[in-house]
């Protein structure tokens, strides 16, 4: 299994760059891509990606992108495959919010500004478990399947020991999740604001 963990890096790696790439065509594409479209430029991609081209690199390219961002969180990878490939719902605001604030809190902390080392959670601690399979619960509740689902899959990666590391923080959070969290929050207060004044230039008396 252990010989087995880049080869495996790699393809996640792969699938994922390939599908950034499928979601920035899709954006600039006034029509959705069909599943079929998405699945054939997804094998082309990914293969592009993952097989070494020649010429002056010595490894994939996928190798190359993984030295620069590291492993992402199974979280990450779950909702990015989910969104391109089924057009799935957009996040709930709310959860995008709580990975903020645990962001916020979290790496402070983890970098040692603070007595407290939340990392160190991660290593098979049952309240931190219990904590985790309480987020899935909540998005449950939220009618937000999708959540759960991704929770547990990053759960069951972790038991199976899917990435090098044996830290659960590792398949639910990472820097690029927090920042695109961040990101589409304050994306949502412009557009909520732009609206806003929108709407009062329009039916302000006069």
């Amino acid at each position: 299994m252990n010989s087995l963990m880049p080869i495996f890096a790699l393809v996640e790696m792969s699938i994922t760059c390939a599908l950034v790439i499928i979601w920035l065509l899709q954006k600039s594409s006034p029509q959705d891509f069909p599943l079929a479209l998405k699945v054939i430029l997804l094998l082309i991609l990914g293969n592009l990606f993952f097989w070494p081209l020649g010429f002056s690199l010595e490894l994939p390219l996928a190798a190359y992108v993984r030295g620069m961002v590291g492993d992402l969180s199974v979280v990450t990878t779950l909702l990015l495959w989910s969104a391109v490939l089924i057009n799935a719902k957009p996040v709930p605001t709310v959860f995008k919010t709580f990975i903020v604030i645990i962001a916020i809190i979290f790496y402070p902390l983890a970098l040692g500004v603070g007595m407290a080392d939340p990392y160190a959670w991660g290593y098979a601690s049952l309240p931190f478990f219990i904590a985790v399979l309480l987020v899935a619960l909540i998005c449950g509740l939220a009618n937000w399947s999708r959540g759960v689902w991704i929770i547990a899959v990053a759960i069951i990666a972790w038991a199976a020991h899917w990435h090098e590391s044996a830290n659960l923080w590792d398949y639910l959070l990472d820097p690029l999740l927090a920042i695109w969290a961040v990101a589409t929050i304050i994306a949502v207060i412009h557009k909520n604001r732009k609206d806003k004044a929108r709407s009062g230039y329009l039916f302000r008396a006069g």
